[in-house]
Formats: structure tokens, C-alpha cells, sequence
């Protein structure tokens, strides 16, 4: 049960302390180069079972290096803009934009490092690592940093023609030997995984390992990106008593010890 958007605002980590320390969150993944990010840190220092990864940042949101360094990725305020798909031609066909990708990656990789958390896993904004060449470096750098695990975005929901970008993902995680999850749940509805949602979605979890992703926070109106979010009520969601109860109970059933009509009730 991870958390994305870590160190976003303080508002974001203030829900993921509460939601770990009194909830069922048990992950966050850390925005290394926002502006609440030491805070999150300082918060994770506290919280040394809280699972943080690196959510790394390539679309609608502020670089690592300053613009002078990755003219071609960001604006004067070194922010990348949200038009993912014809950044993602310029990635791929322009090597001077690769180099400039590739020190940003790196960079933000290296912020994580020194904040001195263990780095449990790595995804990327907008699932931007589902492409060829960001996944291409991640893959080459993450393993200067200790990466073990990667997010593949595999919703059950997904349409078809998902498939054969996830097939090649699978191959290439397989083949550099990075752990990752069978399936991932909050694609579908994302910021919007309230107590039922979640609810639905834990009784029906498939064979496997899956992880469930949200956007909690304790107010929203935290970026214009996400003005329709319900960022209260997936944090009331994780807090919720049904939800562990739920949880609980097929962890039970799964090692024999309840009959199953049990978890439906």
C-alpha cells in the first residue's frame, strides 16, 4: 500500500504519517526535488518501517539540475511541462536530450542517496518509466544506486493495447533481475481511491503480488494537475477501520486460519 507524491507538500506528508502510524500505508514514494521534500525526509527519519522509494519526476514537476544544465527538458523555472507524448519522440530520437535525461536521472537518484533512507524501490510520475528509453536508463543507473525493485504498471482493468509495452517491460526487468508486482491498482481510479474503492478492490485481489497506489493528503487544491482529486478521502480511506478489517482478514484466510464467507462479510 504505497503513497505517491511524497514531499509534494507538507499536506501529502503530514497524510503519509498518519496514514502509516494509524492506517494501513506501509510505503511512500519520495519526490526527491519538491518543495516539501526535506520535510518528508525529516518525517521518514521518524518512521524507520515506512517503506520510501524514489518517485522519479520527468513530467509536470520540478528537475534536480538547474535549467542551464537540461535546457532541453525544462522551462526557466526549471519545471518539465505535462506534454508527455512529444517528449517522449524527443527522448527517444535526440541524442543531445537523451544526455540531458540521463544527468537528470542520475541526479535525481543521487538527491535520494543523500538523504540516507534505504532505497526500497523506484517508479516514475505519470508511470513515465513505461518508456523505452527512461526505462532503458533507470535500468542502467538505478543499479549504481542499489536499486531491487520497480513499479510495473500493470492494472487488470488496462486496455490491450498496454500489453505489449508491458510485455517488453516484464522481459527487460526479468533480464536485469529487478523485482517488481504482478499487479498495481489506482490507475483506474486515480485519486479517487476512497473506502469503498478500496474496499472492492482488496476483496477481489487476484493471485500474486499486488500493490495498491494512492494520492493522499490531508486537503487538497495542491496542484492544478490534480484539481479533482479527492485527496482527503483516500487518506480517510487508509485510516479506515473496515479497510484493515478487510485486510486483516484475508491475511488470515490466505494463511488458513478463517473460512472465506468471513472476509466477504
Amino acid at each position: 500500500m504505497t503513497a505517491d507524491d511524497y514531499g509534494l507538500h507538507e499536506a501529502v506528508n503530514e497524510a503519509v504519517e498518519h496514514g502509516y502510524r494509524d492506517g494501513v500505508l506501509s510505503a511512500a514514494s519520495l519526490m526527491v526535488a519538491a518543495p516539501a521534500a526535506g520535510d518528508a525526509v525529516a518525517r521518514a527519519r521518524r518512521l524507520p518501517g515506512l517503506a520510501v522509494g524514489l518517485h522519479l519526476v520527468l513530467a509536470d514537476g520540478k528537475a534536480m539540475l538547474p535549467p542551464g544544465r537540461i535546457p532541453d527538458l525544462v522551462d526557466a523555472r526549471g519545471w518539465f511541462d505535462i506534454n508527455m507524448v512529444r517528449n517522449g519522440f524527443r527522448f527517444f530520437f535526440l541524442p543531445r536530450v537523451r544526455r540531458q535525461l540521463a544527468a537528470e536521472i542520475r541526479a535525481q537518484f543521487e538527491a535520494f542517496a543523500a538523504t540516507g533512507l534505504t532505497l526500497d524501490h523506484v517508479n516514475a510520475h505519470k508511470h513515465f518509466h513505461l518508456h523505452p528509453t527512461i526505462l532503458s536508463l533507470l535500468l542502467s543507473i538505478g543499479r549504481d544506486y542499489g536499486m531491487r525493485a520497480i513499479r510495473l504498471p500493470a492494472e487488470p482493468s488496462m486496455g490491450p493495447w498496454l500489453r505489449p509495452w508491458l510485455g517488453l517491460m516484464r522481459w527487460r526487468l526479468n533480464r536485469a533481475k529487478v523485482m517488481y508486482n504482478d499487479h498495481v491498482f489506482g490507475l483506474q481510479h486515480s485519486g479517487g481511491m476512497d473506502e469503498r474503492v478500496l474496499m472492492d478492490v482488496l476483496r477481489q485481489l487476484p493471485d500474486g503480488l499486488s500493490e495498491l497506489y494512492l494520492h493522499p493528503a490531508v486537503h487538497g487544491g495542491l496542484t492544478e494537475s490534480m484539481a479533482d482529486y479527492r485527496h482527503a478521502d483516500e487518506l480517510a480511506a487508509l485510516l479506515s477501520p473496515a479497510v484493515r478489517r478487510v485486510i486483516e482478514g484475508r491475511y488470515k484466510l490466505c494463511c488458513g486460519f478463517l473460512d472465506p464467507e468471513a472476509v466477504s462479510a
